[in-house]
């Protein structure tokens, strides 16, 4: 697969509360994905993570293989998003 986005263990915690726990996931070039889920569920979150507008505090988010840090804006002007 030619992976256009990668998490591997993602995991946002504010204090004690766990908004994200372990997430992997794999998404091909010219794939698209939604996320689904109840209020609370940790999509916002997912999504900021990906966007590297939020720290994930552990696992990794990758763009085309780079690692994407917080403020990592270079790489998403490849990638559409809403």
């Amino acid at each position: 697969m030619n992976t256009a986005i990668e998490t591997d263990q993602l995991v946002k915690r504010y204090g004690a509360v766990t908004a994200v726990d372990a997430v992997s996931l794999r998404v091909a070039r010219g794939e698209i994905y939604g996320f689904l889920g109840l209020n609370g569920a940790g999509k916002t979150t997912t999504i900021r993570a990906l966007l590297g507008m939020i720290r994930p505090s552990s696992g990794t988010v990758s763009l085309f293989g780079a690692p994407i840090g917080p403020n990592g804006d270079g790489p998403w002007r490849r990638v559409g998003h809403l």
